[in-house]
């Protein structure tokens, strides 16, 4: 790849691109660091760059007008984002934070804007996986709304652990408060819950995941459809 400095990077959609229109891809994505903390998408703003995560999570977050704050969903190597940018979208309603320090690879808006009509292969893939993020923001939705704060957390572990390697998760109750959008000690009474059923271990900044098959089985039906969804358009997480 032109420019890469990483190449061991992955990202599952660009993966799936046929040599023949990787080739035109390619030459326009260029590999960049994101720590944790990093806005890569601002709401609200004209969108300049799409990221294909390779390592890493971003946080998508919704912000109202008066400050409020909460995760509708998250992207990992398994997508990419914004979303609106692979529709034709200009700005981002979604601000998109590093949750998870990782690395991309970018590419210029304008430069997608003039690849996806030539590239069906590539412009599929992208419809896909935006049919398959609305499913998993539609489930948090209705997490939010009927499930209570350890399941949703269940939930929440489950799919940091489905995008990245190995079992822990950097990661603070303070965070996860934001992203649950629930007060610090339901944050932390919850994963007290999840500790006494010996399904996670969290210290200190790091969660790591114990007992993968318990923690779904807690999270019963508030985890998994959206997954399903993306492994029936695209393939594995």
């Amino acid at each position: 790849m032109h420019g890469t400095k990483h190449p061991s990077l992955r990202n599952r959609l660009l993966a799936l691109v046929p040599a023949n229109e990787f080739q035109n891809i390619a030459e326009v994505l260029h590999p960049v660091d994101l720590p944790k903390g990093t806005v890569i998408t601002r709401a609200n703003e004209k969108i300049d760059c799409v990221y294909f995560l390779c390592s890493g999570i971003g946080s998508v977050v919704t912000t109202a007008k008066d400050g409020q704050r909460a995760e509708a969903g998250m992207v990992g190597r398994e997508g990419f984002c914004p979303t609106s940018a692979g529709v034709g979208g200009t700005i981002s309603i979604h601000e998109v934070l590093m949750q998870v320090p990782g690395q991309a690879y970018t590419m210029q808006l304008g430069a997608m804007t003039d690849i996806l009509p030539t590239n069906p292969v590539f412009s599929n893939l992208l419809a896909r996986y935006i049919q398959s993020f609305a499913a998993q923001i539609s489930f948090t939705a209705l997490c939010n709304a009927n499930y209570q704060v350890d399941q949703r957390l269940a939930r929440w572990l489950l799919m940091c652990h489905d995008r990245l390697d190995g079992d822990e998760i950097m990661i603070t109750h303070d965070f996860v408060s934001l992203m649950l959008a629930v007060r610090r000690p339901s944050v932390t009474n919850a994963f007290h819950i999840l500790e006494g059923l010996k399904l996670v271990f969290a210290e200190r900044g790091r969660v790591t995941i114990r007992d993968r098959k318990g923690l779904e089985d807690f999270a019963g039906a508030a985890y998994g459809d959206p997954e399903e969804e993306y492994r029936r358009l695209i393939g594995e997480i």
